[in-house]
């Protein structure tokens, strides 16, 4: 076999136009993450003002999930089949109309309607713009570095977000619907210049319509179901029903992609051990991140009377330590590889959490609260670049999209799930009557149940140390502009 070509220098040299790409697309996911903490704090606001009720107001935040998470796995199809510059950009521009809409609206249903356009833009532009990174830079340290900064503009943004809506809000709050209106049209405009063009467009397209139609049904089913079980009830008629609906559909969803041609997913990516690692994973972490979120955001606000804004700046810490180890946790992940840095990553989130569980009715900020978010911090900075970098490493680039897809589909869902799971822990215990002290001690039952739901990511992460990989994957590239391809070279263990 003739040897490739050695990887040139320039891969800690990236071009503007490179770093222009990568930006836009960082500008996306940063949006998406605004998005989804910017409306939590703005809610009581929203409610007065277009007179919503509690059942109402939760479908402000159900609706994007709704949208967002049952529509990733054919977005992420969508994007591979389609084009992933093309269907980024598209759905880039639907989210900055639907964030425009919002923010005009004086009806609740409107409203509503809004976010669930919002979520399904972004089910599209998140596997497209990570599938977009995956194939433009070169497998190895340069994409590992990429990946690190997209996946660190999320927590970013997700943590700038609770700020930004306790300033907002004091004005109005349309303004947490109408500031990613601007943003969003600058990256549209900028994209449409500087992201390449996918190998994908124009070429040939198969689509798994049944497919398609199965397993988007299936995963709005479950979503649907998981947000609203607190409220009916897990063990109602109408919540058990829903459960089976849903595993009717995902067996004729199976049956589907067992036969068909080009498969929405292609169902030997369940049988890679890596593959499931990281999907629990994904869902494990973001999963009891959000319950941890919601958890302690009750417990400031409402037992230690802290205002939005005081709230926000408490877990600033957090987000402020991963936006700084931005550009050092490629490196990291060069050195030690990604079962390590995840391994890692899981055991500073347990001790987070575990920490938190000495919380009290008097406020012990720099004792328990401020070294709980510097370990949540430093557990979103390590994890959260590795999983994408594990989930998308070694794949075909025809298939970068539904991985990515697949990855997110796990975060939403893990996320969606975990959430509904410790609302109904802490609710069949109590919270919300009694004195102060039984609405704290409500609380920690959910808190524990947290800390488990880590400690399982824990625990299956750990596997990825046992199992060692059967061979290597070397990445020559070509070239260094945005369009150009990777040369991937495998070479087996002792060969």
């Amino acid at each position: 076999m003739t040897s490739p070509s050695p990887l040139p220098a320039p891969q800690t040299q990236w071009s503007p136009r490179l770093w222009g790409t990568l930006l836009v697309l960082c500008a996306a996911m940063f949006l998406d993450a605004l998005d989804v903490s910017m409306v939590g704090v703005a809610l009581p606001s929203i409610a007065d003002d277009l007179d919503l009720s509690t059942a109402s107001l939760q479908w402000v935040v159900s609706g994007y999930i709704l949208g967002y998470g049952g529509l990733l796995l054919l977005g992420g199809r969508a994007a591979d089949l389609l084009g992933r510059r093309r269907v980024f950009l598209v759905a880039l521009a639907v989210f900055a109309v639907a964030s425009l809409f919002g923010g005009l609206v004086d009806s609740g249903p409107l409203l509503i309607a809004s976010r669930f356009v919002k979520g399904l833009s972004a089910a599209f532009t998140a596997p497209a713009g990570l599938s977009i990174i995956t194939t433009t830079f070169a497998e190895g340290p340069v994409r590992n570095r990429a990946l690190s900064i997209y996946t660190t503009c999320a927590a970013t943004g997700f943590s700038m977000g609770l700020v930004l809506s306790g300033l907002l809000t004091e004005v109005s709050w349309r303004l947490t619907m109408l500031l990613p209106v601007p943003v969003a049209l600058v990256a549209l405009l900028v994209g449409v210049t500087l992201i390449p063009k996918s190998p994908r467009d124009g070429g040939r397209r198969s689509y798994d319509v049944p497919g398609a139609l199965t397993g988007t049904a299936a995963m709005l089913l479950l979503v649907f179901t998981v947000v609203q079980a607190p409220e009916t009830g897990w063990g109602t008629p109408r919540t058990l029903l829903s459960f089976l609906a849903v595993a009717a559909l995902l067996t004729l969803f199976v049956i589907i992609e067992q036969r068909t041609a080009h498969p929405l997913i292609r169902l030997g990516l369940l049988r890679s051990g890596s593959q499931i690692r990281v999907n629990l994973g994904a869902a494990a972490f973001f999963g009891s991140y959000v319950a941890f979120q919601f958890l302690v955001t009750q417990y400031m606000q409402s037992l230690l009377g802290w205002t939005a804004l005081q709230t926000a700046l408490a877990f600033l810490p957090a987000g402020a330590l991963v936006a700084l180890s931005s550009t050092k946790i490629g490196g990291i992940v060069d050195r030690f590889g990604t079962p390590r840095v995840i391994a890692t990553g899981f055991a500073l989130l347990v001790v987070a959490y575990t920490l938190f569980l000495r919380i009290s009715l008097t406020p012990q900020y720099a004792v328990v609260i401020l070294p709980s978010m510097l370990l949540l911090g430093a557990a979103c900075a390590l994890v959260f670049p590795s999983l994408n970098i594990q989930a998308t490493n070694g794949v075909e680039d025809h298939e970068q999209g539904m991985v990515s897809g697949l990855l997110n589909s796990s975060i939403q869902i893990g996320g969606a799930i975990f959430l509904a799971v410790i609302t109904a822990v802490v609710t069949s215990d109590g919270a919300g009557g009694g004195s102060p002290q039984q609405v704290l001690d409500s609380f920690r039952p959910g808190l524990v149940v947290v800390t488990v739901i880590a400690l399982a990511g824990l625990l299956i992460t750990l596997g990825g140390l046992r199992s060692r990989p059967p061979h290597q994957t070397i990445v020559v590239a070509k070239s260094v502009r945005p369009e150009a391809d990777a040369e991937r070279v495998t070479a087996h263990d002792g060969s």
